[in-house]
């Protein structure tokens, strides 16, 4: 099959099976959540702060995993990662009440932590250059297929097996993929399996050596606009993965198949911004050759975009409306997935694994917070729409501080002492 398709593809057919299966491990406690919280006897308040307990490590793991990726390899990162993920997965449909549903999450955040920063360290040395935010986008939009499929699959998965039974199957289907990686994917690409054609399309300057140190303090001041600004897409990202299907579910009073579909919806739309940012990023790149122009713009474009469609949402009590602009909002938002993950590998490329983790280190601030303030807001407003609020105006700022970056820039780590 590799020889057919080829090395570069297949191994970016791999990581987008993997984007696919981490969010439907990601995001299946949102659809089950209902359930959960009628099992465990917990508040909205109890139920945002289980939601967040996945962003605290998964935060931290965003720079200790990137950093591993760059010094030990995709490969192995992602081997361990991997298991991990399977055994939280697994260890949720056991829970007993908040404390262990808690540290399911928790062990959950450590496993998924290491997996973007590192994959992204394997697309800069298998992926040309020219398509680094489409393989970006591409790899993103698999993300969102897994959350558009994961309500409905949840549904059917609860009334066949109940929620419990449902996480141990999706546990098992982690496991295959871990094999699938470590069976295919080797860190440094050669010929064979790749074709000498398309070994010499791959940008050598990625592929730097696994001992190089990587100058931390330098680069974290270089990418932190890239952090804030990954910041404010983060918290309305988390707020959609965490509370929309129960959003359907409890504001609209929907069954649990109702809601499933219906953000099922909502997330299908994330899934063509996803492809269409990256597309139209490397589009403008290689019309103009203006880095800025190709990554910036977009950015800002959706920022706004989902500024716009999140109003109705907080004007309008109707549950098509409702659906029709959280869908538009969430399309809008997803344009800026693949030019911002494709800002660290402009900038640089060596160190792709650490500068993406100190980027998406922003994204898991903003799943600490945002979550557990939003159901924190609706217990004590007993509003479903008023929190939306903090994402109007955190979108906005999103889009001011994107001028801040600077991806024309190439980073340079300086003479050595």
């Amino acid at each position: 099959m590799m020889r057919r398709f080829g090395a570069s593809n297949t191994v970016l057919l791999i990581i987008c099976l993997m984007y696919l299966i981490l969010y439907v491990d990601r995001v299946n406690i949102s659809t089950a959540a209902p359930l959960i919280r009628a099992d465990l006897d917990l508040s909205n308040t109890q139920l945002g702060l289980a939601f967040s307990a996945f962003a605290y490590p998964y935060a931290l793991f965003q720079l200790i995993g990137g950093y591993f990726g760059d010094k030990f390899g995709a490969r192995l990162t992602l081997f361990v990662s991997g298991l991990m993920v399977c055994a939280a997965t697994a260890a949720t449909g056991a829970v007993g009440g908040l404390a262990s549903l808690f540290a399911a999450r928790l062990a959950l955040g450590i496993g998924e932590g290491a997996t973007f920063p590192t994959a992204t360290r394997a697309m800069a040395t298998w992926v040309p250059e020219g398509r680094w935010g489409f393989a970006q986008g591409i790899t993103h939009s698999s993300a969102r297929i897994g959350n558009a499929v994961t309500p409905p699959l949840i549904a059917v998965l609860v009334g066949l097996v109940s929620w419990r039974g449902a996480f141990v199957l999706l546990a098992l289907l982690s496991l295959i993929w871990v094999v699938v990686w470590l069976r295919y994917f080797r860190d440094v690409p050669t010929s064979p399996p790749l074709s000498a054609e398309e070994l010499a399309t791959l940008p050598v300057r990625s592929r730097s050596g696994a001992a190089e140190a990587v100058p931390w303090l330098k680069l974290f001041r270089r990418m932190l606009p890239v952090t804030a600004v990954d910041f404010c897409y983060g918290w309305t990202l988390w707020l959609f993965l965490s509370w929309i299907p129960s959003f359907f579910f409890q504001n609209y009073q929907q069954n649990l198949m109702q809601s499933a579909f219906y953000s099922a919806g909502v997330f299908l739309a994330g899934v063509i911004g996803d492809t269409l940012g990256g597309v139209v990023s490397d589009r403008i790149l290689h019309r103009t050759g203006n880095r800025t122009a190709a990554r910036r713009n977009v950015i800002v474009a959706g920022m706004l975009g989902g500024f716009l469609f999140l109003i109705p949402v907080m004007l309008v009590h109707d549950v098509n409306i409702a659906a029709i602009s959280l869908a538009a909002a969430f399309f809008s938002v997803e344009l800026v997935v693949a030019p911002i993950w494709a800002v660290p590998m402009d900038i640089a490329p060596k160190y792709s694994g650490s500068a993406s983790g100190m980027m998406n280190f922003g994204f898991g601030v903003a799943g600490i917070i945002s979550p557990l303030v939003f159901g924190f807001l609706i217990d004590r407003t007993g509003s479903w729409t008023l929190p939306f609020a903090g994402s109007i105006c955190l979108l906005l700022l999103g889009a001011g501080l994107a001028f801040r970056m600077h991806p024309d820039r190439p980073f340079e780590a300086g003479p050595k002492a």
